[in-house]
């Protein structure tokens, strides 16, 4: 069922609510405030124009997640600039208590760096990871199938596991 056109109000209001989506992948693929500007401003031209192709049938963080990672896996191939590696932006893992232990603060910004070294589709599905949205839905998000999603998961924790150990080496 397609969801009929929206006024430009409920689609700000739609956007509103929703904008931490935009926010993390924003913060997942450009490492610099104006890049991050840029990318969000197409992630919601795109999104306005893809509204009509909206089905009621899935959720709308789905539809959302889907066209924000398409438009995010383009943008960084079009505008890569440099080879250095994009970091994630602190707002992706967001950490409430403020007197974690140095060790594990530490690991997280590994994690963050590690993670922003992947390539745009394995940290595509790593960012829906880890905000626990269940793998039927990565499926839908990042279109492949949901044993993909659980082989490609497995094997990026894998690698990440390896690059701790290396560390530690």
């Amino acid at each position: 069922m397609q969801q009929a056109p929206v006024a430009q109000q409920d689609f700000l209001q739609l956007i509103e609510a929703n904008k931490r989506i935009i926010f993390k992948v924003c913060n997942s693929y450009c490492r610099n405030a104006s890049d991050r500007e840029d990318l969000a401003q197409e992630i919601i031209f795109q999104l306005w124009k893809s509204w009509g192709s909206f089905n009621n049938a899935y959720q709308l963080s789905t539809w959302m997640y889907r066209i924000a990672l398409n438009v995010a896996i383009s943008f960084y191939r079009s505008e890569k600039k440099s080879t250095g590696t994009l970091l994630l932006g602190e707002q992706v893992i967001e950490m409430a208590d403020e007197n974690l232990d140095a060790g594990l603060e530490s690991n997280l910004g590994l994690l963050q760096q590690f993670i922003g070294q992947l390539k745009p589709l394995d940290k595509a599905l790593m960012l829906l990871y880890l905000e626990e949205k269940p793998h039927k839905e990565i499926a839908e998000i990042i279109g492949i199938s949901i044993t993909n999603v659980a082989t490609k998961i497995g094997r990026i924790k894998e690698q990440l596991k390896q690059k701790f150990s290396n560390l530690k080496a």
